[in-house]
């Protein structure tokens, strides 16, 4: 599959919000201690409502794509071999059913679901879904990024306009850099207007592909943060690449992501970090 149709488009929306309409949005503001759990650490929390729904979209998906292979968040925290399906199919869904566990577990409505289709290793799509506005940001590739609203009205994306380094705003999550990186970036977030994070990707490229905010600095690269959020990202016009100027490609598991309004801003931003 080289392109995703309007029609296919259409259809992964209704996917998605049947799945939160039927797992996530029941269990929101009804999570107890006995419906989550930590992961990697104390706060990387998984709840019920992942779970479930990875569980019904990946079969949604596998249905209209036989043959998928299906990358969720939470298999691969159960399985980490099936990352590395990724690199190896000739179409894949990378997804995560819940992408800012930790506001949904505690009753904010700073939380979404991603999916990005992946054809041979390039994203062809991706989508991000807001449960609780009920809208979408998607991209296609060479079709522009959109926001979709709940009556279905389409507004075109764009990221900020250059600006100085110290009219900018971003994200940089300082707590998750290895403790060298972070004493050195604690001290340069200060070049900048404002420097926070949300925990949640699909809120941070929302306010990047909507001009809200100006860049994000990322210390990872798992591919269901980023790999829908950087096509969205640069179909509204905005460049990301590695800190050592690597284009983003989703089968990318190592570095530190740098997303900016454009290749100049791209390079300040760089350079003063």
């Amino acid at each position: 599959m080289k392109a995703v149709s309007d029609e296919l488009m259409s259809a992964l929306m209704d996917d998605m919000r049947d799945v939160a309409k039927a797992e996530i949005m029941p269990r929101f503001r009804g999570v107890t201690a006995d419906a989550m759990r930590a992961k990697t650490m104390v706060d990387d929390l998984v709840t019920d409502a992942d779970i479930a729904a990875e569980k019904s979209l990946s079969a949604r998906l596998t249905a209209r794509f036989p043959g998928i292979a299906i990358i969720g968040e939470e298999a691969v925290s159960e399985d980490a071999s099936v990352l590395s399906r990724l690199a190896a199919a000739d179409l894949a869904a990378v997804i995560d059913p819940v992408d800012g566990t930790w506001h949904f577990a505690h009753g904010t409505p700073m939380f979404g679901s991603i999916l990005a289709i992946v054809s041979g290793g390039e994203t062809i799509a991706g989508l991000i879904h807001y449960p609780v506005l009920g809208d979408f940001l998607v991209a296609r590739r060479g079709y522009g990024a959109w926001h979709v609203a709940l009556d279905g009205t389409q507004t075109r994306l764009s990221v900020a306009a250059p600006t100085p380094l110290e009219e900018m705003h971003g994200f940089i999550p300082l707590h998750m850099f290895e403790p060298d990186r972070r004493e050195k970036l604690a001290t340069r977030v200060l070049n900048f207007l404002r420097v926070t994070t949300w925990r949640c990707s699909a809120w941070e490229y929302r306010m990047l592909a909507t001009g809200a905010m100006s860049f994000c600095l990322n210390e990872s690269l798992k591919p269901w943060d980023h790999a829908a959020g950087v096509l969205i990202h640069a179909e509204a016009g905005g460049h990301a690449a590695t800190m050592e100027g690597e284009t983003y490609r989703p089968t990318m598991t190592g570095g530190h992501l740098l997303a900016a309004p454009d290749a100049a801003s791209w390079n300040a931003i760089r350079t003063s970090l």
